[in-house]
């Protein structure tokens, strides 16, 4: 196996830790773990349709106060497809996300399309698109 083929299967697997690790902090209520996640300022639809440009800070401030109306969240993300281009990579995953509350449950069911770039702290999110199925 050549250098090329392990850093790319080492960038496969940083790049599904980022993952893991927004799907661990958000539903932990961990700000500084879900903010590990970002670069300092990042592009996010979230269901929406159209992109919005904010700070990481700005982001998790307030995708934290959203979750944190619940009792408790699971955000599960599976089925990865990455590509990856020197310092940059898209990557596409399946998400099932579990909101709870006393009285109900409310599910989400859909796919990330996320871009992220290589840091000096590894790879992270400059990119978030959430898209219901």
């Amino acid at each position: 196996m050549d250098q090329t083929t392990v850093q790319t299967i080492l960038d496969r697997f940083e790049i599904i830790d980022v993952f893991n690790r927004y799907a661990r902090g958000v539903d932990t209520l961990n700000k500084e773990m879900y903010r590990s996640c970002f670069t300092d300022e990042l592009d996010a639809d979230v269901m929406a349709g159209e992109s919005v440009h904010l700070t990481a800070d700005a982001w998790v401030d307030q995708a934290i106060s959203a979750v944190g109306a619940f009792k408790k969240t699971q955000h599960i993300i599976t089925n990865h497809t990455i590509t990856i281009s020197g310092d940059e990579a898209e990557a596409v995953a399946y998400v099932q996300a579990n909101h709870f509350n006393d009285e109900n449950i409310w599910s989400v069911w859909g796919h990330y399309s996320n871009k992220f770039v290589r840091t000096a702290e590894g790879w992270k999110i400059n990119r978030l698109v959430l898209t219901m199925d």
